[in-house]
C-alpha cells in the first residue's frame, strides 16, 4: 500500500448474529475457566472478559473496534499465560555474567575511581527531575503504542493491522529471547547480590521514588503483577516506541514524529537510569523491535496467504459500505 493514510476496504464488517454472539460468549467463558483454573481468579480476567463483550455487544462500531484490538488482547492473554511457565525452569538465569559483561563494554569510572554500571553511576548521581522525568517517560510504554493503534484503527485499518501485527510479532521474538537467555535485571543485583532466588518478586527499583514523590502506587501496581523478574533481556520497553516511530515515520506523520522519537528515548533513557534494565538489555530491545518490524514487512510485501490474511481482518472490522479504496 502507500505510506499515506487512506482507508481501503470493500468490507461489510462483522454483524452480530446468533452464530457470532455465541462464539464471543464461549470465548470468553472458556478464557475465564481456563485463566482461574491455572493462574488463579483475578479481578483482571473479569475486567477484560467484560471490556471485550461490553463493546462486542454494545455497537457495530464498537464491535469492529475490539475485533481489531483482539491483537493486543492476544499479545496481554500471553503474557499473563508466562507465569505459567517461568523461564528460570528452562534455562539457566544470567545474573553475574550479564552484570560483568555490562561493565567492561559500558563501564564509567565513578569518584573513587572505580568501575560503575551505567545504572549504579545513575543511582549515585540521581536526581528528582531525573526522578519525575524518568517515571513519566516509563508510563507510556504501553499508552503509547495503545493510543497509535488507536488512531490508525479509525485513519487506516490497513495500516492498523500492519502495526498491532508487527507488535505482535516483535513481542513473540522477546519471549522467545525471555526463555532461551533468561537475565536478572539491576535491581535484582542491587538488591540480591548474584546468587539465584527463583521466588524474587517484581520491583519498582528507581521508578519506586515516582510513587514516593507523587504519593502514589502506580509502579508498585504495575510491578505487583510482573510475569517474571528474570526477563529484563531484550527490553520490549525499548522495542515498542520503536515500533510506533517506524510505522509513524511510514505512515508520514510529519511532526508527530519528533514527540515519538522523544518518548522512545526517554524511555531507553528511564530503563537504564531506574535500574530496571543493562544498556544490553535495551540494545537487545531495539534489534528485537528492527528485526520483527522487518520480518513482518518481509511477509507483507511477500503476499500470498499472510496478506490476504490481514485482508480479510481489515474487511472484518471495517464499517458496512466503506469504499474501496
Amino acid at each position: 500500500m502507500d505510506t499515506t493514510l487512506s482507508s481501503a476496504s470493500s468490507a461489510t464488517g462483522t454483524p452480530l448474529t446468533l452464530r457470532t454472539a455465541l462464539t464471543a460468549l464461549g470465548i470468553s467463558a472458556l478464557y475465564l475457566i481456563l485463566a482461574a483454573a491455572l493462574l488463579g481468579f483475578k479481578t483482571d480476567q473479569l475486567i477484560l472478559a467484560g471490556l471485550f463483550n461490553g463493546l462486542f455487544f454494545l455497537s457495530g462500531p464498537t464491535r469492529r473496534f475490539i475485533l481489531g484490538f483482539t491483537v493486543f488482547i492476544v499479545f496481554w492473554v500471553l503474557f499473563d499465560s508466562m507465569k505459567l511457565f517461568p523461564n528460570y525452569r528452562y534455562n539457566t538465569v544470567h545474573i553475574a555474567s550479564l552484570y560483568h559483561l555490562e561493565k567492561s563494554l559500558f563501564g564509567i569510572k565513578g569518584a573513587d575511581g572505580a568501575i560503575l554500571t551505567p545504572n549504579e553511576f545513575a543511582y549515585i548521581h540521581r536526581s528528582e527531575l531525573a526522578d519525575i522525568l524518568a517515571g513519566c517517560f516509563y508510563l507510556c510504554w504501553i499508552p503509547l503504542p495503545l493510543a497509535f493503534a488507536g488512531y490508525l484503527f479509525y485513519k487506516d485499518k490497513n495500516a492498523f493491522f500492519q502495526f498491532a501485527l508487527s507488535f505482535l510479532l516483535v513481542n513473540l521474538l522477546g519471549f522467545i529471547v525471555y526463555y532461551a537467555c533468561p537475565a536478572a535485571p539491576p535491581w535484582y543485583v542491587q538488591y540480591h547480590g548474584f546468587g539465584f532466588n527463583a521466588h524474587t518478586p517484581g520491583n519498582t527499583a528507581g521508578l519506586g521514588r515516582w510513587d514516593e514523590y507523587f504519593h502514589v502506587h502506580v509502579f508498585a501496581g504495575l510491578y505487583a503483577k510482573s510475569s517474571n523478574v528474570f526477563a529484563a533481556m531484550p527490553s520490549l520497553h525499548a522495542a515498542y516506541p520503536l515500533t510506533v516511530l517506524y510505522y509513524g515515520i511510514k505512515f508520514r506523520l510529519r511532526w508527530i514524529n519528533l514527540l515519538f522519537a522523544a518518548i522512545m528515548v526517554g524511555i531507553w533513557f528511564a530503563a537504564v537510569y531506574s535500574s530496571h534494565h543493562y544498556v544490553l538489555d535495551v540494545l537487545a530491545g531495539i534489534t528485537c523491535g528492527t528485526i520483527g518490524i522487518q520480518l513482518f514487512q518481509y511477509l507483507y510485501r511477500k503476499g500470498g496467504g499472510f496478506t490476504r490474511m490481514i485482508a480479510r481482518w481489515v474487511r472484518a472490522v471495517e464499517a458496512p459500505g466503506k469504499a474501496a479504496a
